[in-house]
């Protein structure tokens, strides 16, 4: 009991602390904006931890964080290969795929007044459907290894991918477009020197929105089936096993891969669009 008050206290005094920073002239530096998130989040496993002791949780239903990261450090070798499956071989390479076929297919209905009309609605049909109806039968065409985890990343992220550069291919306005015909500028060049830079933030939108949907993909179509390796079979097998701290560890390495996943398209999307309005303090 002595443990959960201490956690609590600790966690109500972090609050204050970070409560008074974020309401500070200094809360734009960045040294303020880590430390904020830093603290508050070291707060909650602490909190975690005092109450998980604190109330005698049983490790079946809620592992203690001490627990978590004890079983992280025991099976890394067991994570790396879990990684290896999943991300490298599963959402990297489907993510990949996937986001360079709906770049060329979204040049194509650009092209197309029939393919727009046409393929797009389907394609919206076709976002909408279940990743747990869709996995089980790309498991079965593909096999049991990680193609088929791949070609279900490469329909989820496909098609957010693909909204998002058509849509962004149409931001120029007529003017823009005027002035590159009296420039006689071809296709080609008006869609590499006008169109595409316009497009970039809309694009990056939809890498950002594939980022989180590939490792979600890679990770659920695992549990259809999968070698006796990779994050969704880990997480399949441990709950099974009553393992939760396995578990937790998995979705420790789920969580870092899908953070650093998203922030490394953030950070090309600064360096690609630093022009934009969305990117400039």
């Amino acid at each position: 009991m002595t443990t959960l008050i201490f956690s609590i206290a600790g966690f109500i005094a972090v609050w204050a602390i970070n409560s008074a920073i974020a309401n500070s002239p200094d809360r734009d530096d960045r040294a303020a904006r880590v430390f904020v998130p830093v603290m508050l989040g070291l707060a909650s496993l602490y909190l975690w931890e005092g109450l998980v002791d604190g109330l005698g949780v049983s490790p079946v239903i809620l592992p203690a964080p001490s627990a978590i990261a004890a079983t992280f450090a025991a099976s890394t070798d067991m994570l790396w290969q879990d990684f290896v499956q999943t991300v490298l071989k599963g959402a990297l390479t489907g993510y990949v795929m996937g986001c360079g076929a709906a770049f060329l297919v979204a040049v194509l209905i650009d092209r197309s007044s029939f393919l727009t009309r046409g393929l797009l609605p389907i394609g919206n049909f076709v976002a909408a459907l279940p990743i747990v109806g869709i996995a089980p039968i790309l498991v079965s065409w593909f096999g049991f290894d990680w193609h088929s985890k791949a070609a279900v990343v490469v329909v989820m992220v496909f098609f957010p991918v693909l909204v998002n550069t058509v849509q962004g291919l149409r931001e120029t306005d007529a003017m823009q477009r005027d002035l590159m015909r009296t420039y006689a500028a071809g296709y080609l060049q008006t869609l590499l020197k006008l169109r595409l830079p316009a497009a970039m933030p809309f694009i990056f939108n939809g890498l950002k929105i594939a980022s989180t949907l590939a490792l979600i993909g890679a990770i659920v179509a695992e549990y259809f089936g999968s070698p006796t390796r990779g994050m969704g079979f880990r997480i399949s097998t441990g709950v099974g096993s009553l393992s939760i701290d396995l578990v937790w560890a998995e979705i420790v390495v789920a969580a870092i891969v899908g953070t650093l996943l998203y922030g490394s398209v953030s950070w090309i999307e600064k360096a690609v669009t630093f022009w934009h309005p969305s990117q400039r303090r």
